[in-house]
């Protein structure tokens, strides 16, 4: 595909020559974007999409879907989810068409100003279509499900504990800008600061394909809040992400490999939350997982809850074990690029950089408050070269 970073140096060193109207030419840019946005569209594959949304909308409207409110929930985002693509490819493809037609207009009369805006009007949507261009990367097994996201304190004591929290705003402010539901399942305060550990599922279609590239140790550098002293202290914090596992699946699990222990919530709660033993911990005995939700009100709920986390938990094992005897096929001796994948350095500089893509900001605040995009579609493609 087109690499729209080249046209973008182009544009940016026009403005800085200062180049008019008549020198700036964006023929190659719209080109490069017909090109780009016909190739989304054959991936998508929108006449199917049409298709899928016309059943969605048929089981959308039976006069028993919410009999089963699960079911009911998952085609009602499904549905959500749908209409959304069909109504992001057809106003990108729509604003693309018109965007000639704009140049055009102003050449014609001489209109510095509605030349200037149409350029503007361009620079957006090459942007818009890059994002949505590396959604078409996704395309593995479960790339298109929702994602169960854990982070952990490493090494650090109570610094890795402060840095936990911090990943764990990070991603639900990454969530909340692109108006991703989420919903914490279980979190674990640490004594002094911050947290232990916390999961959250985050409910769109295609989250786990997205924040799949961000799995792994995460390395902070920063002085202190907590050392009178005001040393420099480094800390890591690790993030796994996996699917929301389906029907499908097929998890089995049988009763006598289940510990089960409730317990009282803990920490910050509303009414009913940390009077009663409702937080369920759940220990798979085969493998030694432990996965514990207390979110929710009852504890049959909240049994639901980490059970759907096991299953998941469970999948991925059995992901890795597949992979690894595919790996061990090949003689494919590398480490997993999951470890250390990151570095956050708040002295004696500003910087965030990804020890895989090379993808590097200054603008540490903006990161931690959540605007990770670029980080997350440079590991997507760089995901998707090395597997080619």
């Amino acid at each position: 595909m087109p690499d729209l970073r080249t046209a973008k140096r182009a544009r940016d060193l026009g403005r800085t020559l200062g180049l008019t109207m008549a020198t700036v030419d964006p023929t190659d840019r719209l080109t490069a974007l017909e090109t780009t946005m016909g190739s989304i569209e054959a991936v998508l594959d929108l006449p199917a999409l049409r298709a899928q949304l016309a059943a969605l909308e048929q089981e959308a409207s039976a006069p028993d879907l919410w009999d089963d409110q699960a079911n009911a929930q998952q085609v009602t985002s499904r549905l959500s989810f749908v209409q959304g693509e069909i109504r992001r490819v057809q106003s990108l493809r729509s604003r693309l068409d018109d965007l000639p037609i704009l140049f055009e207009l102003a050449e014609d009369e001489g209109d510095e100003k509605a030349h200037a805006d149409a350029l503007r009007d361009l620079d957006v949507l090459e942007a818009q279509i890059a994002e949505l261009e590396v959604r078409t990367l996704l395309s593995g097994e479960y790339d298109a499900r929702e994602a169960f996201v854990t982070i952990r304190a490493g090494a650090g004591g109570v610094d890795a504990a402060d840095w936990a929290e911090m990943l764990l705003r990070m991603y639900t402010r990454y969530c909340e800008r692109h108006g991703w539901q989420y919903e914490v399942n279980d979190t674990s305060y640490a004594e002094e600061a911050g947290i232990k550990s916390a999961t959250f599922q985050v409910k769109v279609p295609y989250a786990y394909g997205t924040l799949s590239v961000e799995q792994g140790t995460h390395r902070l550098v920063r002085i202190s809040p907590f050392d009178n002293q005001g040393r420099r202290q480094t800390s890591f914090a690790e993030v796994e992400v996996i699917p929301v596992v389906e029907q499908t699946d097929h998890v089995d699990i049988p009763e006598d490999e289940l510990r089960v222990d409730v317990y009282r919530s803990s920490g910050p709660g509303g009414q009913g939350v940390n009077t009663t033993d409702s937080a369920v911990r759940i220990t798979h005995l085969p493998t030694g997982i432990v996965v514990s939700c207390q979110n929710e009100r009852s504890q049959l709920q909240n049994r639901a809850s980490a059970m759907a986390v096991l299953q998941s938990k469970l999948l991925a094992r059995r992901r890795e074990e597949e992979q690894a005897k595919i790996d061990a096929l090949k003689g494919d001796s590398s480490g997993s690029w999951g470890n250390q994948m990151r570095s956050y350095v708040l002295h004696p500089y500003q910087m965030v950089k990804d020890l895989r893509t090379e993808e590097e900001t200054g603008n540490t605040a903006a990161v931690l408050d959540g605007e990770i995009d670029a980080f997350v579609e440079a590991g997507i493609r760089w995901r998707k070269q090395r597997a080619a």
